[in-house]
């Protein structure tokens, strides 16, 4: 098995994230004292970071690209999107739990501090990956590089946020119309999800109609779901005329964490954000259907 290490800017911005990472969760669990559940969170973030950019480093090294259960064309972009966005999150919830007002020992602040600071270079390091990767005009690359590819990325990742803020403690079940919102997520999630998987696994020449086609048809359906999500969400739970007034209770801004009315209106953004990443990717889609047509 020979050793091939490629000393190319695209090496070297891997190496960084992956060692940036790991000091993150090495000082965080090391002299963070983490006792909250995001503390776990963020640990989760920057330990899968750095385990899965090690596994791909060592493939790249071994040369065992050919011998991967996985197309190496899309696989190591599809990866760096989702270490960049986890290390964005674990770099935004981190100081805001575990730094915003703490006037706890120093010592304690100060590995916090090491662990936040490595987290935003890592995320950096990541976004240069993704950058450095991306397909370029003209180049012939994986679907996963390319700009759509990396928006069902971003979709799936913002979905599971939505997820996170509907779900504890549930939002949806007072209405049926909160329920066709929560059944919208969950239909372009699966969708997009399952998208990514066919690319990393080859698959897409498996389907019964074109793949293309099937991408652009689908951008245009989750385009128009997210629309009436974006619309009806806000509507069935701010309006007063359909009962969305009394979720705010007196005290809301006295709540630690989040009260009721604080998630709706964070779904209420993140649903116009991937509203947003739809519209662009069915912008995208079909310009390389038209490209290749």
């Amino acid at each position: 098995m020979a050793v091939v290490l490629h000393t190319n800017p695209l090496f070297w911005t891997r190496l960084a994230a992956m060692i940036f990472a790991c000091v993150a969760f090495s000082v965080a669990v090391h002299g963070g004292r983490l006792s909250h559940g995001t503390g776990d969170w963020c640990v989760f973030c920057w330990a899968f970071s750095f385990a899965g950019t090690l596994l791909v480093l060592l493939v790249e090294i071994f040369g065992l690209q050919t011998r991967a259960p996985v197309s190496w064309k899309n696989f190591p972009i599809t990866f760096a999107c989702y270490a960049a966005l986890l290390c964005l999150s674990a770099s935004i919830i981190f100081p805001l739990y575990y730094l915003k007002g703490s006037i706890g020992q120093s010592e304690l602040r100060d590995y916090r501090i090491v662990s936040t600071v490595f987290s935003c270079l890592a995320t950096i390091a990541y976004i240069s990956e993704v950058s450095i990767s991306k397909a370029r005009p003209g180049e012939v690359a994986g679907y996963m590089a390319t700009a759509p590819g990396l928006l069902k990325v971003c979709e799936t990742f913002v979905a599971c946020i939505i997820f996170v803020f509907i779900s504890d403690p549930v939002l949806y079940d007072r209405h049926d119309a909160l329920k066709y919102c929560m059944s919208v997520y969950c239909i372009c999630f699966i969708l997009s999800a399952a998208i990514i998987l066919l690319c990393i696994g080859e698959c897409t020449g498996c389907l019964p109609f074109p793949f293309a086609r099937f991408l652009s048809a689908y951008a245009l359906l989750a385009v128009v779901l997210y629309l009436s999500a974006t619309i009806i969400w806000p509507i069935f739970n701010f309006d007063p005329k359909h009962g969305g007034a009394k979720n705010r209770p007196y005290n809301c801004s006295n709540t630690q964490g989040l009260c009721v009315w604080d998630k709706n209106m964070v779904v209420s953004v993140l649903t116009g954000v991937n509203f947003v990443l739809y519209l662009a990717d069915l912008i995208y889609s079909s310009r390389l259907v038209f490209v290749k047509a």
